[in-house]
């Protein structure tokens, strides 16, 4: 990405701050009376998943998980674990919150991974979601927005580490 590309917005902070806020109430509504494990994937969800916690009304924990497939805008097809949860999970509710399900690869490994740690339940909370790109069905219980298949960033989601801060979610443009 060059100096003299320009970021376009693509899902205004405005968009996102109301989508977040209704997830959240869709989750506090699913759990009432219920406790819940918000399991965030870094790097990118970050934002995404402190936000939704505060709009969270039931007794929530948070862990997070690291896991690699991409360098630069591609997934290289190979998933590993960076960082794992730190506590058991058995007989838990537990949510992932994720930034981006695009190929899927990434989010089906972990919902395996989790499945064999004797949950109570398990869903995924996605903010996006691209289904052009999707290789794997990928069933998303909380979504934020079904979007075309754009390389985009802000809100967590990065470019080589950069334009997490961003507010909203931008494309490039030329």
């Amino acid at each position: 990405m060059t100096a003299a590309s320009k970021i376009d917005v693509f899902i205004s902070k405005e968009s996102i701050e109301k989508r977040v806020l209704e997830l959240a109430e869709m989750i506090n509504h699913d759990y009432q009376n219920q406790e819940i494990i918000l399991v965030c994937v870094l790097n990118g969800s970050f934002i995404f998943c402190a936000d939704l916690i505060r709009h969270i009304k039931i007794p929530v924990q948070v862990e997070m998980v690291s896991l690699s497939s991409y360098e630069g805008t591609e997934s290289t097809g190979q998933v590993s674990f960076r960082l794992d949860v730190k506590q058991s999970l058995v007989g838990k509710n537990i949510i992932i919150v994720e930034d981006i399900v695009d190929t899927g690869l990434t989010i089906n490994f972990l919902l395996q991974h989790m499945k064999l740690k004797n949950l109570k339940s398990l869903k995924l909370c996605s903010l996006l979601l691209k289904r052009a790109r999707l290789k794997i069905p990928t069933p998303v219980d909380y979504l934020g927005f079904d979007i075309e298949d754009k390389f985009v960033i802000g809100y967590g989601l990065d470019y080589d580490g950069r334009f997490r801060e961003l507010p909203y979610i931008g494309v490039y443009g030329a």
